[in-house]
C-alpha cells in the first residue's frame, strides 16, 4: 500500500520551476517530459520511477507507476467537454484525481474554482510535473493576464516568480493511494469540506483498482456533487473500460451512471458523469 503524503508548497518557488523546459498545450503550460526524462534523478526522484519507466519502456508498472508522467489523451476529451457544455467551477471546490499533469485541475483554477486538490500515485510526478505545472501557468496568467494569445510564444523557460500567486493558496498537493489520500484527508485535524466536482481521467483501466476507486468517490464527493470521468471504452490488455466500472457502479448501488458523450475518433472514448442516487 502506498502512503499517503501531503505536498508542501516549496517557499522558494523559483526551484519548483529550477530546469524545467515547457510546452503548451490547448493554451496551458506543462513540462516537457523528454526533458524531465534526461534531468531527473537522485532526490528528485526518489521512487525511481522516471529511470524506470524509461528502462522498460511502458507508461504503466502497476503498483510502481501509474502513468503521471504521460498526458493521456482522455485529459483533452474531458477539457474539450467542458468548453461545449459550460461547465461552471466558480466558487466550487474541486479534486484533480489521479492527476498527472495536472491539467484538469488547472482548468478548474483558470474557471475560478474556490480550491483545488491534486492527487497522483506518485510523489516524483506531483513534485517534478504537477507543481510546476500549477505554478507556470498561474505565473504566466499573472504577468500576460489577457493579452496571452497577442503575445509572443511562450518562452521555453518559465518566467522568475515573484512574489506567491493567490492562486497557489487555493491548492493542495497529495500523492499516494486512493484510499490512503481519503483517510488523510477524513482524519485531518483541519477542517474537510467534500468537492463539489471530482475530475479523474484514464482511470479505470483495470478492475483491480475499481473498489478503492469507487470508495474513494463516495466518500468525498458531496452529497450533490458530479464526479466527471473521461476514459477509453476498453482498455485492451488490462481488460478495464467503461462498461465494466458502469457494472460495477450498478451493482455497489451508490451512484448513478450516465455516458454524456462519445467520441468515435480513433479509440471509442467517452464521458461519464457520476452522481449519488439519492441527489437530485
Amino acid at each position: 500500500v502506498k502512503a499517503a503524503k501531503e505536498h508542501i508548497i516549496p517557499g522558494d518557488l523559483n526551484k519548483v520551476l529550477e530546469n524545467k523546459v515547457m510546452e503548451t498545450v490547448l493554451d496551458l503550460y506543462h513540462v516537457k517530459v523528454s526533458v524531465l526524462e534526461m534531468t531527473c534523478s537522485g532526490d528528485a526522484d526518489s521512487e525511481g520511477i522516471v529511470s524506470k519507466s524509461v528502462s522498460s519502456h511502458s507508461d504503466l508498472i502497476p503498483g510502481v507507476y501509474e502513468g503521471g508522467l504521460k498526458i493521456w489523451e482522455c485529459t483533452f476529451d474531458l477539457m474539450d467537454y467542458f468548453s461545449e457544455a459550460a461547465v461552471q467551477f466558480t466558487n466550487k471546490t474541486v479534486l484533480d484525481l489521479g492527476c498527472g499533469a495536472g491539467l484538469l485541475g488547472i482548468v478548474a483554477l483558470k474557471g475560478k474554482a474556490e480550491r483545488v486538490h491534486f492527487q497522483d500515485y506518485n510523489s516524483t510526478v506531483i513534485e517534478q510535473i504537477t507543481l510546476p505545472n500549477v505554478l507556470a501557468n498561474c505565473v504566466n496568467e499573472s504577468t500576460h493576464g489577457r493579452n496571452r494569445k497577442a503575445s509572443k510564444p511562450p518562452a521555453k523557460r518559465p518566467k522568475k516568480v515573484e512574489g506567491s500567486p493567490d492562486v497557489l493558496t487555493k491548492c493542495r498537493f497529495f500523492s499516494g493511494e486512493w484510499s490512503e489520500v481519503s483517510q488523510l484527508l477524513l482524519s485531518s485535524n483541519e477542517p474537510f469540506s467534500k468537492y463539489d466536482i471530482i475530475l479523474t481521467s484514464e482511470t479505470i483501466y483495470n478492475p483491480d483498482y475499481y473498489s478503492a476507486l469507487h470508495d474513494t468517490l463516495a466518500q468525498l464527493l458531496d452529497k450533490s456533487g458530479r464526479v466527471y470521468l473521461a476514459s477509453k471504452v476498453h482498455y485492451f490488455g488490462v481488460g478495464g473500460g467503461i462498461y465494466l466500472f458502469q457494472k460495477f457502479t450498478e451493482e455497489r448501488n451508490v451512484f448513478r451512471t450516465s455516458i454524456i458523450k462519445t467520441i468515435d475518433q480513433g479509440l471509442q472514448r467517452c464521458i461519464t458523469e457520476m452522481a449519488f442516487k439519492d441527489s437530485s
